[in-house]
């Protein structure tokens, strides 16, 4: 009899350690499964991350080296009347690849009103040799006359192109790239009714992507001239 209840008790120790084996393993292979499922987490958060960066470092790069520079401003005045044209010269700042005129925006604003101008390819000439840039129907409906438009337009710009050693600049995707030079062509009378005397003007070339051009400038006392420098920064 003692052997049999000696045997009840082995087996019943032998089940029972069976079934705390049986229930560690379960619990191990849950911590290996949380484990994995954790990791697999912080794998995808991480290449997501990595991914967030990279795009925010090219962007952030694309900003800081991309931009338009403005360099040179010339007006038009007929005798005894007030600027009626202005010609804007624009160029990549260094390290831009490359900038689409046709998306840029230009603000331009006067003590009294502020104008946003945007590109139209009804006004675009090639590089071809000009005798006088003013004449070039590039200024918008300005009749191919000085000053004397009878449907001005104050709202669109067009282009006048001065280096495009590529071509990269045409009518209807006019990109600037390295040693690019374009005139922005502004009729002054369709923005502002002519620009007078002792007049401040500020200006931006803001493009799709990077840093504006920003130009300022007060015009002359008086206008001893028909075509004159407002603005030069080499």
């Amino acid at each position: 009899m003692g052997c049999i209840m000696r045997g009840m008790r082995n087996s019943s120790i032998k089940n029972e350690l069976a079934s705390i084996g049986i229930g560690a393993m379960i619990v191990f292979i849950a911590m290996v499964l949380v484990a994995g499922i954790a990791a697999s987490v912080i794998i995808q958060t991480s290449v997501k991350l990595e991914s967030q960066s990279m795009s925010t470092g090219q962007g952030t790069l694309s900003e800081v080296s991309t931009g338009v520079a403005v360099y040179g401003v010339e007006a038009y005045a007929a005798s005894g009347s007030d600027i009626s044209k202005l010609a804007i010269l624009v160029r990549p700042r260094a390290g831009t690849e490359e900038i689409d005129l046709s998306n840029c925006l230009l603000e331009l604003s006067n003590t009294d009103k502020k104008v946003i101008l945007n590109y139209t390819t009804s006004y675009y000439a090639e590089p071809d040799g000009q005798d006088d840039i003013f004449s070039v129907n590039v200024f918008p409906d300005d009749n191919y006359a000085y000053g004397n438009a009878s449907n001005r337009d104050g709202t669109r710009f067009g282009l006048l192109v001065l280096n495009d050693a590529d071509n990269s600049v045409s009518a209807t995707h006019p990109v600037i790239n390295r040693g690019d030079k374009v005139y922005i062509c502004i009729n002054a009378t369709g923005c502002f009714n002519g620009i007078a005397e002792r007049s401040d003007i500020w200006g931006m070339v803001i493009p799709e992507e990077g840093s504006p051009g920003a130009f300022e400038f007060r015009t002359p006392s008086t206008y001893a001239d028909t075509v004159m420098e407002l603005m030069w920064d080499l």
